[in-house]
């Protein structure tokens, strides 16, 4: 079986990733779900040569196996065309139903332009919302991981003034669960999870905020007398020092910018985007759309390989 790759916004960089990574002698087996037309013509735009095969497996260089899906109107590398929304979120569509047929082995997602698929009338946060929805999937958890640092997130695109409101005991405790199972299946005996407080300094004593007395700090000691090993909630300031992260396997923040920056501070073109809670396997480069550099071949694999590496690693350890 092969790994369904789904190219994200079509005027960005997707297409061009699965073009240069085609070019590599040692390659995964990748199915890239996409119109052909768009690889030709940006294969071209790229002075690179590649042979478009319908099927699972690609066997020389330059080969790029296509599930087809074709395209609303034609592409300028560059420039958005809010007409190819409904594209973008049918190649998604296909292509998780082909890892919850079995049919693929896991899903690696390219950079997707939210702004465009909004300004074309659809509602779309984001690839873990929309992946869990239409996977039927009440929960799940964004995470970030790069060598030494993982990052997972209570909450994932909100706005700043509505997080608060989403740090519910509930919902937090869900979130802990799925972090919790997921490193287990990973082969981790007993996962360490490092808890951010929400508000500055941990809430100071209820001073700066009181998620923490009444949410976050019953909710750690309740998990933990039930087998769970959290650690918090901490500062944020102070989670991701050297001493501070001895010995954790993923800090757990309570918004997106909360941790991500510490993330792509370290491993930025290094790091991999991970769903958990799908039934399959779900992992997405770290870079957004870049639309600059569209069609001109200065880009860099190396948020693209680590995704595809640690995608692999995770097929294998759920394959016992």
């Amino acid at each position: 079986m092969s790994i369904a790759f789904t190219l994200g916004e079509p005027a960005g960089i997707g297409p061009d990733l699965a073009i240069i990574y085609a070019q590599q002698k040692a390659r995964k087996n990748l199915l890239v779900f996409s119109d052909p037309d768009l690889l030709i013509r940006r294969a071209k735009k790229l002075n690179l040569s590649i042979k478009i095969k319908e099927s699972d497996v690609a066997s020389a260089q330059g080969e790029i196996c296509v599930f087809p899906i074709k395209l609303k109107t034609s592409v300028e590398a560059g420039t958005l065309n809010p007409d190819n929304s409904h594209f973008v979120l049918e190649t998604l569509n296909s292509a998780t139903q082909s890892c919850l047929d079995l049919k693929c082995n896991a899903l690696l997602t390219g950079p997707v332009h939210k702004g465009v698929i909004n300004q074309a009338g659809i509602e779309f946060t984001g690839h873990t919302e929309y992946l869990a929805k239409i996977s039927h999937v009440k929960q799940t958890v964004m995470m970030l991981a790069t060598e030494g640092l993982s990052v997972a997130l209570a909450t994932t695109h909100l706005p700043l003034s509505k997080v608060a409101n989403h740090i519910q005991s509930n919902s937090l405790s869900k979130t802990i669960n799925i972090i919790h199972q997921s490193l287990l299946n990973q082969g981790i005996d007993k996962p360490s999870i490092l808890i951010c407080g929400l508000n500055p300094h941990a809430g100071e004593g209820g001073y700066l905020g009181s998620e923490e007395i009444e949410i976050i700090n019953p909710l750690i000691n309740k998990l933990n007398q039930q087998g769970y090993h959290l650690i918090g909630s901490v500062p944020a300031d102070t989670a991701f020092t050297p001493d501070s992260l001895e010995g954790i396997d993923v800090v757990l923040c309570m918004y997106h910018d909360q941790g991500l920056p510490v993330l792509k501070t370290l491993g930025f073109k290094k790091a991999v985007n991970i769903t958990l809670g799908l039934p399959f396997i779900r992992t997405s480069v770290d870079h957004g759309t870049a639309l600059k550099l569209a069609g001109t071949g200065n880009i860099s694999l190396g948020s693209f390989n680590t995704a595809l590496e640690y995608t692999q690693t995770l097929i294998n350890r759920a394959n016992g």
